[in-house]
């Protein structure tokens, strides 16, 4: 596919997937591409999922694309926060020149791009809680307050790999004697073995007490941080089936997750409060229990941040052309990305 009008690439880079768009600077979306997480602190390959969904977004415009198409990009990478800008600067600019792409392009935290992919308003408050989690104060498009977002190991409490975290270390303190009973004892192993050969695949019975602890210990450790994600599902189930310790663990995430807003949050009710992030944005119990608490502020679900990255990236064009500030063009194409964009949950 060839096209007249010059193009913008956009790049939601977080801790389970990496979702790429390209956009025409009148808002049209043209191609999409996907691959794994791109966060450099729990995912395994986060320089060649963003060449593969750069790389597939741009082979889906066809044989005709011109590489000098591409007016610009921005990369919304998780960990891409002072303390690990210059590795996401350095991955970004891969993968951008594995694309023959001309120049560079602009990388921000993905927390940026999951608000302006959500609102066209340019000021208000953020929530992410995915695979991690993170809230930030936007004024005029540009983050000037975050609270948490420190990695698995010492923050993202409320998120994915925090709620998977839990799961694991009541399954051990019940298996060992330390915790309460809880169904999690039995059922995180095989959840972490998703995709492994079970035990009954080899002939042999399930491990049962330490033996089982172990396999846990084993299976946590031998796997990437962000994995302990994929236990959330597990939790909620739980939850939902009345395991008191399974509930417990979402509360506890859900009551973190508002301080952590309201850390930062924008003073001024009529500034949207954009949640993003498969906790908040699926009908989860934490999602229930975080916008109950949010009750009378203006809410909106976060939708595409490959839209907010590529509507950045419509602005910085804009500015670029002589512009000083984005015409009435440029807002009604940001609005056009949003109105076809990923609605929460979608491929």
């Amino acid at each position: 596919m060839g096209t007249a009008e010059p193009l913008v690439v956009g790049v939601d880079g977080g801790g389970t997937s990496t979702r790429c768009l390209v956009a025409t600077l009148s808002g049209e979306i043209v191609a999409r591409g996907r691959a794994g997480g791109a966060n450099p602190r729990s995912a395994r390959d986060p320089g060649g999922n963003l060449t593969r969904a750069l790389g597939e977004a741009l082979f889906r415009l066809g044989p005709g694309f011109d590489p000098h198409d591409v007016a610009g990009g921005v990369f919304g990478l998780a960990g891409a926060s002072a303390a690990g800008r210059e590795r996401a600067l350095a991955l970004a600019a891969a993968a951008w020149r594995a694309a023959a792409l001309p120049g560079l392009p602009v990388v921000v935290p993905d927390i940026l791009v999951a608000f302006t992919g959500a609102t066209p308003y340019p000021s208000g408050s953020v929530m992410i809680a995915g695979t991690g989690a993170v809230a930030a104060r936007i004024a005029d498009r540009l983050i000037v307050r975050r609270c948490d977002g420190y990695g698995w190991l010492l923050g993202d409490e409320g998120s994915g790999v925090w709620i998977g975290r839990q799961a694991a270390r009541a399954a051990l303190a019940a298996l060992d004697g330390r915790g309460p009973p809880t169904v999690l004892a039995d059922r995180v192993l095989p959840a972490l073995a998703v995709g492994r050969p079970a035990p009954e695949e080899d002939g042999a019975a399930p491990p049962a007490g330490e033996a089982r602890a172990q396999a846990i210990v084993a299976a946590v450790y031998d796997g990437e941080p962000a994995r302990l994600g994929t236990l959330s599902p597990l939790v909620e189930a739980c939850a939902r089936e009345g395991d008191r310790v399974a509930l417990t663990i979402l509360d506890d995430a859900a009551r973190l997750l508002v301080r952590t807003l309201d850390t930062v949050s924008a003073a001024g009710p009529a500034l949207p409060v954009v949640l993003a992030g498969s906790l908040l944005t699926r009908p989860t119990l934490v999602a229930e229990r975080v916008r109950e608490a949010l009750i009378g502020r203006p809410v909106v679900l976060a939708r595409d941040g490959a839209a907010g990255a590529a509507a950045l990236a419509l602005r910085a064009a804009a500015v670029s052309a002589g512009h000083a500030t984005a015409g009435a063009e440029t807002e009604a194409a940001h609005r056009r990305l949003l109105a076809a964009g990923d609605a929460p949950g979608e491929a």
